[in-house]
């Protein structure tokens, strides 16, 4: 007698019936399985883990395991032996893997979620392996994300790695106190400090880390110091933090490798952007940022003076409204950055006027006038002073040299030049002063090069410059002059260590009386006249690394003869309109 009906004894099929719902089933066989495993029973292969021994059921671990699964279902030697070794695992682990291959459960805790992870990856336990990566995920935190990154790094976890290494960067301020961060190699150090998207508003936590990590073993990471320094933007920490915290630190004293790095910040804090290196440019992900100031100048037809100030960006590529000059719109006047100040003296006609805006501030104020009324000149900050260089007074050429001290807030006559000059390029490189060009009289110009020794006082001839122009500009980077303007239709470079002149890149168009800047380790080259002398508001990026000239965003509005500056502010700071 049967218990189906007519018509499945007439079809012949069979109707399925579910005695054991959901996975109780199937856990008690895994359940019995174990006992076996346990006591021996049936058990056809012993594991030898670390001397210990775990008898066990080939079908079970080939079930769970592609490294067994691979093993017992081929030719290998393995296959067939009553005992298998096994190297790399430790006998904790084994006895958490076949807790897993058996029952489906494993304890995992902070402790021993990596060997288990190592066991389960190195034997193809993908659950168990899997299951680890969801445990670490849930339990990173600011203590604990340095090593659990690292072991991630390791083993081509991408998402968990990114997952810690976005918080070091954002919270690193709160990683470094952790004990973790002072068992970090030094080459995970200077990985760390060399990346880009550490996010760090105050670069004195990033110095305070450093000196933590070294002042934990002296004896074996002070040799690391010199290495790990050249990584900070020391230039740019508090002068009373590098003073009291940096030169007072005995292993930093003690460093001699070191000096050059302190020499370098001191002069930063007395000279400003007269001193430029990597280590002067702010981190792209901190709050401060190098923004470029344009001043001033001509509208397009070159009729109107503007009396606008606008900075721009050059990470975000945005321009914003600054603070104007109190009713100043001339032209031709001269601006320079001084100590992260701005400094704007003379302009038509014949004024004596010097502006000073106060970066900290965001404003304006009037500080000593020249001594000579001028327009037509250049200004250029050398050993922490301005000068302010020849122009034109509505007569005459003027070979008057103008010193300033802010410190005293004066001016002072110096040596005069060696030949009257107007509209020329004037820089400051390797410690001396240079005037490249300009105009000699209404209708000529020179090619001759000025150089002044600030020590001595005294102007010298250097080599004749490639071209005879007015209406140039010269800006300094990594000990290399750059002149651009005048109509010129290539970029001039010029070398006081060899004295010598090149081209280094092809302009896309002539101008003249333009902006010229360096920025973020590039030189920014902003508005000025065309041949038909129009304005314009194009700008262009050169970067002497790789000798490419790129344009950037357009300016709001064309101009020349217009005054531009960088310096470095906070990006919190709201620019007044």
């Amino acid at each position: 007698m049967g218990y189906g009906s007519a018509i499945e004894s007439q079809t012949g099929q069979g109707k399925e019936v579910d005695f054991c719902l959901g996975s109780c089933h199937a856990m008690h066989i895994l359940q019995v399985l174990n006992s076996y495993r346990q006591s021996s029973t049936l058990t056809d292969v012993v594991l030898q883990v670390d001397g210990n021994e775990f008898p066990c059921h080939r079908a079970t671990l080939s079930a769970s395991s592609l490294y067994f699964r691979t093993m017992f279902h081929s030719q290998m030697q393995e296959s067939r032996q009553p005992l298998v070794q096994l190297q790399g695992v430790t006998a904790q682990a084994m006895e958490n893997l076949l807790n897993f291959m058996y029952v489906g459960k494993v304890d995992v805790d902070e402790e021993n979620v990596e060997s288990v992870f190592r066991a389960a990856d190195l034997l193809g336990v993908t659950m168990l392996s899997k299951a680890c990566v969801q445990f670490l995920e849930s339990r990173v935190d600011h203590s604990n994300c340095l090593s659990i990154m690292n072991f991630a790094s390791s083993y081509f976890i991408s998402p968990l790695a990114e997952q810690c290494r976005q918080l070091v960067y954002q919270d690193f301020v709160e990683v470094y106190k952790h004990e973790e961060f002072l068992n970090l190699t030094k080459e995970c150090l200077v990985e760390l400090l060399s990346c880009g998207q550490l996010r760090v508003d105050r670069e004195e936590v990033l110095v305070e880390a450093v000196l933590r990590w070294v002042h934990h073993d002296p004896c074996g990471r002070s040799g690391a110091l010199r290495e790990l320094l050249e990584l900070l933007r020391l230039p740019l920490v508090d002068p009373v933090f590098f003073l009291n915290t940096v030169e007072a630190d005995d292993i930093v004293q003690d460093c001699k490798e070191c000096q050059p790095l302190l020499t370098e910040a001191r002069k930063y804090h007395m000279f400003g952007k007269e001193v430029n290196s990597a280590r002067t440019q702010p981190r792209r992900s901190s709050s401060r940022v190098e923004m470029i100031v344009v001043i001033g100048g001509c509208d397009k037809k070159g009729y109107s003076m503007l009396s606008f100030t606008e900075k721009f960006n050059p990470h975000t590529k945005q321009w914003a409204a600054a603070p104007s000059l109190p009713g100043y719109a001339k032209s031709e006047f001269a601006a320079c950055e001084l100590q992260n100040d701005i400094y704007v003296s003379g302009g038509q006609l014949n004024s004596s006027d010097v502006w000073r805006y106060m970066s900290q501030l965001d404003q304006w104020v009037r500080v000593a006038s020249l001594t000579k009324g001028r327009w037509r000149h250049k200004m250029t900050a050398l050993h922490g002073k301005l000068y302010a260089v020849g122009g034109y007074n509505g007569h005459e050429r003027l070979s008057s040299v103008e010193c300033y001290s802010s410190y005293d807030n004066k001016w002072e006559a110096v040596a005069p030049l060696l030949q009257p000059v107007s509209s020329a390029a004037v820089v400051a490189c390797n410690g001396k002063l240079y005037v490249i060009g300009g105009a000699i009289s209404d209708d000529s110009n020179t090619d001759q090069v000025q150089c002044y020794d600030p020590f001595e006082d005294v102007w010298n001839y250097v080599a004749r410059s490639p071209f005879s122009q007015r209406c140039t500009n010269a800006t300094a980077l990594n000990n290399t002059i750059y002149v651009i303007g005048g109509l010129l239709d290539k970029i001039h470079s010029y070398s006081p260590k060899t004295d010598t002149w090149s081209s280094v890149a092809d302009l896309p168009m002539k101008v003249e009386s333009c902006g010229l800047t360096v920025c973020d380790g590039n030189v920014y080259i902003l508005g000025g006249r065309d041949e038909r002398g129009a304005g314009t508001n194009k700008v262009w990026v050169f970067s002497p690394e790789s000798g490419q000239l790129a344009e950037e965003s357009a300016m709001s509005r064309c101009v020349s003869y217009h005054g531009c500056v960088t310096i470095t502010q906070r990006l919190s700071q709201k620019p007044t309109s």
